[in-house]
């Protein structure tokens, strides 16, 4: 076994895992064998080459006014389907919080200034004001890392699931990938282990089916999935509102969008690309898309994504059978030298590939651009100051009156 790993990383160009190999015990090589053998290295011929894009056109949302003159009806209709059992969500809670100077799942964090408010609490108080209406509990599927699945299930168990059903709550880890330093060379976390990352926001539902979860959604019958990030405190889960819009559109998902603050905000616009739904990101769009208006004077490319989709089950199991493409992302790794050193890198050092969650949307037909009150749902928690902040999320809390 330990020769079939050898020689499969000097093929790969790993010579220095090969040599590093030989120095470890017996016992450390074969539990790193086996790590390696479960790794997909596959990963190290992903070339940098820029994704080439198609033509691109304007996706337009059901507006605001349009969403008030039909809420009842939409309502009713989001209602009958949670009631039925037809709705789960998904809550994508990998990340760490680092970036607020939090060594801890960014979802443990606490947000509250006078008590205590952890983001997780926020998430699932979301949740509770539609099941409490609903007098139904949504399955509720929460992503985590391979490193910090242990501390967030029992950060829930702790908490008690913040008055949310543990019956009605499932924990998953994500798939990981190694990453590579600038050489495209592996790299070490530790004593006989290669350095892992989570596959990006867009491995989810592929990570479900590896950990045996299709099962329960297919045994359930759940024909909706609503998949939301950890860090907007904001974010409406199973709102019922947007379920029934989708579904009486006819369509086979759908994505919260906000009005983009001004032409240049840097945030993915859902758009059109060859005809079918997708995000082009800020970077990604020619002056003419930016500053391009409609005859009512609003932007065409206008409606930024916020992380919180639907998606009817029998499409995304058709998405199953499509290798999503890998995106680099430049990071800062901490890492161990073959030598034993260990690494905390002060700049990007090294890259982590991702799968995208917009990549999964290019694979519907079809999807419902549904707009929101970006100061109702949109309170993004990045960065420890500044925009997108805790400051600024806090803001937002107390403006739809959130006791801090």
């Amino acid at each position: 076994m330990k020769n079939r790993v050898s020689e499969t990383l000097n093929m790969l160009h790993q010579e220095h895992i090969v040599s590093y190999m030989k120095s470890l015990l017996p016992e450390e090589q074969l539990s790193m064998t086996e790590q390696i053998n479960r790794l997909d290295l596959s990963v190290l011929n992903t070339e940098k080459a820029k994704e080439e894009r198609g033509f691109f056109e304007p996706l337009y949302a059901m507006r605001l006014d349009e969403i008030k003159a039909n809420r009842q009806k939409f309502t009713e209709t989001g209602f009958q389907a949670i009631r039925n059992g037809k709705v789960g969500a998904v809550l994508l809670a990998g990340g760490q919080g680092s970036r607020l100077g939090f060594e801890h799942p960014k979802g443990m964090f606490n947000i509250g200034i006078d008590r205590r408010l952890y983001i997780f609490e926020c998430l699932i108080n979301n949740l509770l004001d539609v099941t409490r209406q609903a007098d139904a509990w949504v399955p509720l599927f929460v992503m985590t890392s391979e490193d910090n699945f242990q501390e967030t299930q029992d950060f829930f168990e702790q908490h008690d699931y913040f008055g949310y059903s543990k019956d009605n709550v499932w924990f998953f880890v994500q798939e990981q990938l190694p990453t590579v330093d600038k050489n495209n060379k592996l790299m070490l976390s530790g004593k006989g282990k290669i350095s892992t990352a989570p596959n990006g926001n867009g491995g989810w539902y592929a990570s479900m089916e590896k950990t045996g979860l299709l099962k329960v959604i297919q045994d359930a019958k759940i024909e909706w999935l609503n998949v939301f990030a950890v860090d907007n405190v904001l974010q409406r889960i199973a709102d019922p509102c947007f379920i029934g819009a989708v579904i009486e559109s006819g369509k086979v998902s759908g994505a919260k969008v906000v009005a983009k603050a001004e032409p240049e905000e840097k945030v993915g616009v859902l758009c059109l690309e060859d005809g079918k739904p997708s995000i082009v990101e800020y970077y990604e769009m020619t002056d003419e898309m930016i500053n391009r208006r409609e005859t009512d004077g609003t932007l065409s490319y206008n409606y930024g994504v916020i992380l919180n989709y639907l998606f009817r089950v029998d499409m995304l199991n058709r998405t199953l059978s499509v290798k999503l493409p890998l995106h680099r992302a430049f990071k800062k790794i901490p890492c161990m030298t073959t030598d034993g050193e260990f690494v905390k890198p002060e700049y990007p050092n090294a890259y982590k590939f991702e799968t995208l969650a917009l990549d999964m949307v290019k694979l519907q037909k079809d999807c419902l651009a549904y707009e929101v009150d970006r100061n109702r749902e949109f309170a993004p928690v990045k960065n420890k100051t500044g925009v997108d902040s805790v400051d600024t999320a806090r803001e937002l809390l107390k403006l739809n009156g959130v006791e801090l």
